[in-house]
C-alpha cells in the first residue's frame, strides 16, 4: 500500500502554531497544493481515495479535488495536527518573546517538553498512529492500493521521523514543506 502525504498550504494564520484552530487555506495555499497534485497527476499517479484531515486546511481542498477525481473522501480526525494547548494561534516570534526557555525545551526535546495544556509527543504519536491503522483497515478492506492523504506538517514529520527510524527528539527537525507531497509505503 502507498500514501502520499500532501501538507495543506498557507493558512490566514500561517507563522503561528495553528494545532487545532481551524484557520483557512489563502488564495496562495490553495495554488500550492494544486500545483503538486496536478504535478503528481500529470505524472500519471492515480489515487483510489482521498483520506483527509478535518479541520478545513486540509478537508475543503480534499473535498474540491475527491469531487474533481471522482473519488472517495473519508474524513479522519486522527489525522490532526498536534494540539499546542495555550500556545494555539500564538506566532512563535511571541512564543520567543514571553517563554524562550520553554520554546527552546520544545523544540529541542519534543519527547519532554510540551506546550502548555498541549498535547505530548507520546499522546500526539499514539493518536496519528491509532488514525493511521485505521486508514490501513480502510484501504485492505476496500483493496485499495494508493491513497492521497491530506494532513499537516507535525503528523507528516513524525511519520518521517518513525519511517526513518530517527530519534523522536528529532521530530522537528523533519522536513514537511506547505503543500508539498511525501511518499509513504505501508507493508
Amino acid at each position: 500500500m502507498h500514501l502520499d502525504l500532501l501538507r495543506h498550504g498557507e493558512t490566514t494564520l500561517s507563522h503561528t502554531l495553528r494545532g487545532h484552530l481551524d484557520d483557512v487555506l489563502t488564495e496562495q495555499g490553495w495554488l500550492q497544493m494544486q500545483s503538486t497534485v496536478e504535478q503528481h497527476l500529470a505524472a500519471q499517479v492515480q489515487w483510489d481515495v482521498i483520506i483527509s484531515s478535518p479541520l478545513q486546511r486540509c478537508q475543503k481542498f480534499a473535498a474540491v479535488l475527491a469531487k474533481q477525481l471522482e473519488l472517495p473522501l473519508l474524513l479522519n480526525a486522527e489525522i490532526k495536527e498536534m494540539y499546542f494547548g495555550d500556545w494555539e494561534g500564538i506566532a512563535t516570534q511571541t512564543i520567543y518573546e514571553t517563554e524562550p526557555e520553554l520554546l527552546a525545551n520544545f523544540w529541542q526535546y519534543p519527547t519532554r517538553y510540551q506546550a502548555p495544556n498541549g498535547e505530548s509527543l507520546n499522546q500526539f504519536q499514539q493518536r496519528v498512529m491509532h488514525g493511521f491503522d485505521e486508514i490501513y483497515m480502510q484501504m485492505q478492506q476496500h483493496h485499495w492500493n494508493r491513497a492521497l492523504v491530506v494532513t499537516h506538517g507535525g503528523v507528516i514529520k513524525l511519520l518521517t521521523c518513525l519511517a526513518r527510524h530517527h530519534k523522536l527528539d528529532d521530530l522537528l527537525s523533519m522536513s514537511a514543506e506547505l503543500g508539498k507531497l511525501y511518499a509513504l509505503n505501508l507493508t
